[in-house]
């Protein structure tokens, strides 16, 4: 099971961000953090330690409108999803707010499973698209480019599919143990063929490419009875 991934929501309604927060998390799908200002959603954005996965966004914001905080987040380069949240339903919002660089619009009152949906599959086309990037270590880890850069060096690591695949699987389980059969099966598929040793084989040339000693691995660990990635390992290196 892949970790929570990390969201944030923009919404001076202090009783609607606990409610969507608690509700948002009841699974462990999603890690929700509150910003009820314009102002505080762009600091935590800006947090160099921070990551957030997506943006729920509403527009009528304390210091601003949400449509404008949305363009300039896009104008700093900022391009995971973000979804506007907001009572104003008309089809001129609805064109504003996409035009200010929101992914969706959903109007209030909105039902929860609704949200869900449409979270997931905002979430699904950013996590294949040019634009994802996951700091792992000291590296920024682009999947859909089967690439990591290690900025400090000036460096570029070329991965395989499988060793890609490896990394974002991983890294998706928030730190957590992986066993390997179930990262084989995610990986390779319900394939009879490929066994154990084959997962064994490309998590040794992994370590060859990103570990700085592969005899002590910092980065890929073994643990559990599979493998975990330490994503934060390294980085006050970077």
């Amino acid at each position: 099971m892949a970790g929570p991934r990390p969201l944030l929501i923009v919404d001076d309604d202090a009783a609607l961000r606990a409610t969507l927060a608690e509700q948002l998390s009841l699974d462990g799908e999603f890690a929700p953090a509150e910003a009820a200002t314009a102002e505080e959603a762009q600091q935590m954005l800006a947090d160099a330690a921070a990551r957030f996965d997506a943006v729920l966004l509403d527009i009528g914001l304390p210091d601003g409108d949400g449509r404008e905080l949305c363009t300039l987040l896009r104008r700093q380069g900022i391009k995971i999803p973000i979804i506007m949240l907001t009572g104003a339903d008309g089809e001129q919002d609805v064109v504003r707010g996409l035009d200010a660089g929101a992914n969706d619009y959903i109007a209030k009152p909105f039902r929860l499973n609704e949200l869900l949906a449409r979270l997931r599959a905002q979430l699904r086309v950013y996590d294949n698209s040019e634009d994802a990037v996951f700091v792992i270590g000291p590296y920024s880890f682009r999947p859909s480019s089967k690439l990591l850069l290690e900025q400090a060096r000036n460096r570029k690591i070329r991965l395989t599919e499988k060793e890609s695949a490896i990394l974002k699987y991983l890294y998706r389980a928030g730190g957590r143990p992986v066993g390997r059969q179930i990262l084989l099966n995610e990986v390779w598929g319900y394939n009879s063929a490929v066994t154990t040793h084959t997962l064994e084989t490309h998590i040794y040339r992994l370590r060859q490419k990103i570990e700085p000693d592969p005899t002590n691995a910092r980065l890929l660990l073994t643990e559990g009875g599979g493998y975990k990635l330490d994503a934060t390992a390294g980085q006050a290196n970077a």
